[in-house]
């Protein structure tokens, strides 16, 4: 009996454990190319005393890449140069500034769901 060449370009070979140190490569991988991510904040108020505050949206951005923002509710997207200019799109009404938050940089990544929770 002869073997037939697999149709699939990149065959799996079940039964194989996982390479410890190549899921390392991934992760690292992850890590290193992640984009930023922030939030837009909202806030009404005079003076910090009186202030509040919301997130309006999201955004993420690559280094040399553009920035996307999705507001709260979805019904808004933007593709912008850069994240400042959110600013513009979400403090247009009098009393309201808005700023950006950002996230911190991810300290660690995991090949399932579990892991990166």
């Amino acid at each position: 009996m002869t073997a037939t060449p697999s149709p699939n370009p990149r065959p799996v070979t079940p039964g194989l454990a996982a390479n410890p140190t190549f899921d390392q490569e991934p992760c690292e991988l992850v890590l290193d190319t992640a984009p930023r991510l922030f939030a837009v904040v909202q806030v009404c108020g005079d003076s910090p005393a009186d202030a509040d505050g919301w997130v309006a949206a999201w955004g993420l951005v690559d280094n040399d890449g553009p920035t996307h923002v999705i507001s709260i509710d979805g019904r808004a997207r933007m593709t912008l140069a850069s994240p400042e200019r959110a600013l513009r799109h979400f403090a247009g009404r009098p009393g309201i500034t808005s700023r950006l938050v950002w996230l911190a940089q991810p300290g660690a990544a995991g090949l399932d769901r579990a892991e990166a929770a």
